[in-house]
């Protein structure tokens, strides 16, 4: 995961290098005016595949509608900067409690609105094959408990990222027995790919997990308890639709459409395996899924309009019902 990502810590010096991109991003886009009546809505998109393919499917949906989308790949403080000055209107990966910090003070300023939680009860942390928790391994302290089989060894992510900064955390203050664990920090795709070798062979390995993402999908996992209050499993996370707090008056129709997209986990995770581990285009991977998922579709444009007036999912159903 990049310093992006949900697990992310920013350095100063990151943070300066992001100032100035968001300043010169920003710059470009009050150089196009802002639609009146937002015939174009504009979306952050982080370099997150959940977000990524999220995005997808609202646009297309959008675009059924009568809209004009635009997905801007950004930083997310350049995102959020450019929702609080209504250069964007739709950011579909406020991902809590880590961006906090970074929301809470725009939506205490009315500046933006966090319109609806689309992602609920997302879990992150140490995770175990199921066959190492069907042998008894359900929590962080009895991992300790079989230090040889893992060879006294956590795989990590990418150094400096909140996750591992916690395990080094609890590594250091012998928390949940584990004092006397390595963590071996790496890249996402170089953990996973020696976790996925590891359970080739059936061995123990614990790594650290997340959802959603396609891990869940590929791999039989179960998601460790914490103890201790070591902080370094049972993390719960929510993810926000974030917009400009104008958006409700601007465009009611599309507000009252992200309020009500709401994302099953499982879908999600569905997603980010097609789109990033089987590598197919994201405007395919959502195509697809909304020709496939009406039903759930129209619970999300339950009584929404198109921009003439017309009901939304009978639109959708037009074009995407093969």
């Amino acid at each position: 995961m990049s310093v992006t990502t949900s697990f992310a810590t920013t350095s100063s010096a990151t943070t300066k290098t992001l100032s100035l991109t968001a300043g010169f991003l920003l710059a470009a886009f009050a150089a196009t005016p802002a639609m009146a009546e937002l015939d174009e809505l504009r979306f952050g998109v982080p370099p997150w595949p959940g977000v990524t393919v999220k995005s997808e499917v609202a646009a297309q949906l959008l675009e059924a509608m009568g809209y004009e989308t635009r997905q801007q790949d950004l930083a997310v403080s350049v995102i959020l900067e450019g929702l609080s000055q209504n250069d964007l209107e739709i950011y579909l990966g406020g991902w809590y409690p880590v961006q906090t910090d970074m929301v809470e003070p725009l939506v205490a300023d009315g500046k933006v609105e966090k319109v609806v939680s689309n992602i609920r009860g997302a879990n992150s942390g140490l995770v175990v094959p199921q066959y190492v928790y069907d042998a008894g391994v359900t929590t962080v302290a009895e991992l300790a408990e079989h230090h040889d089989r893992f060879d006294g060894e956590i795989q990590g992510i990418e150094a400096g990222t909140g996750i591992n900064d916690a395990i080094l955390n609890a590594i250091d203050n012998d928390l949940a027995g584990l004092g006397d664990w390595q963590l071996r920090e790496s890249s996402t795709s170089a953990m996973l790919a020696q976790a996925e070798q590891k359970m080739a062979d059936e061995e123990w390995v614990t790594f650290v997990g997340w959802e959603p993402h396609w891990m869940n999908v590929s791999f039989d996992l179960a998601y460790l308890a914490d103890s201790d209050d070591a902080g370094v499993a049972s993390i719960e996370s929510t993810v926000w639709t974030i917009t400009p707090a104008s958006l409700a008056e601007e465009a009611p129709e599309v507000h009252r459409f992200l309020s009500q997209y709401v994302i099953d986990i499982e879908d999600q995770n569905d997603w980010v395996h097609e789109y990033s581990y089987e590598e197919r285009p994201a405007d395919e991977v959502a195509n697809e899924w909304i020709g496939n998922n009406l039903d759930t579709v129209a619970e999300w444009l339950d009584g929404v309009e198109t921009r003439d007036g017309e009901p939304a999912i009978e639109q959708v159903r037009a074009q995407f019902d093969s």
